[in-house]
């Protein structure tokens, strides 16, 4: 039986990903550029034989926002994974940002320097600091290791199945920190990890073994074995 997998899929462009504005409960569309790109990586990674078979899901779970439901729609879609096993999920909403929520990163650290918070050289990092009446980074952990346990179990209680895989679509901090906590580790770390808007990235554990997560660097398509049922 093939290991199970965990999907990220990172919602496509839109006007504030573009600009590099913190983009939390603001509900953005996608832009026009971002929806070809996210249906262009639909069309090369998502179907039979190739990265994402939809028929292996056994769960997708969706940030509550317009912007990573519509990647969602792009990329699978309700017809091929099945409604029954689509979820909106708040745990996967992106970091609250707060007070920053709009802002860049280089107008948030001088709001943090007008106001006194970074000072002697000081320099803010959302990962150690995280955001004024928004969210802390012990904050984040809380509800992405509860997301993290029942995924795990979901995925220890299906081993025997063909239908094991997971797919997370969400946010760009949160997926980075989602995949740091994947593996065990303290998001204050500051995770040197990338994900582009519409990018995916993959999560899955070694040995085949459910206990031992781990971050997949790259991975092979996943086709029938010749000697077994394929699955309709």
């Amino acid at each position: 039986m093939a290991t199970p997998r965990v999907f990220i899929a990172r919602h496509g462009e839109t006007e504030w990903s573009l600009s590099g504005q913190h983009t939390s409960f603001t509900d953005l569309p996608l832009t026009a550029n971002g929806e070809r790109r996210v249906s262009a990586t639909g069309r090369a990674l998502v179907g039979k034989d190739r990265l994402i078979d939809p028929r292996h899901i056994l769960k997708a779970y969706v940030s509550p926002r317009l912007r990573a439901q519509r990647t969602f729609e792009l990329l699978v879609g309700h017809d091929k994974c099945g409604a029954e096993r689509v979820v909106i999920d708040d745990r996967i909403q992106e970091w609250n940002y707060g007070d920053y929520e709009g802002l860049l990163t280089a107008e948030i650290k001088q709001l943090r320097k007008d106001r006194g918070l970074d000072k002697d050289g000081k320099v803010w990092n959302i990962w150690h600091d995280g955001c004024e009446n928004g969210e802390s980074p012990a904050q984040i952990m809380q509800r992405l290791d509860d997301i993290i346990a029942e995924i795990h179990d979901l995925q220890r209680a299906n081993q025997n199945l063909p239908r094991k895989d997971i797919l997370i679509v969400a946010h760009g901090h949160i997926l980075r920190a989602f995949a740091m906590r994947w593996v065990k580790r303290d998001i204050n770390e500051n995770p040197a990890l990338l994900l582009e808007a519409g990018a995916i990235g993959v999560l899955s554990y070694e040995h085949n073994n459910v206990n031992e997560p781990a971050i997949l660097l790259g991975g092979a398509f996943i086709v029938p074995d010749p000697n077994e049922d394929e699955e309709n």
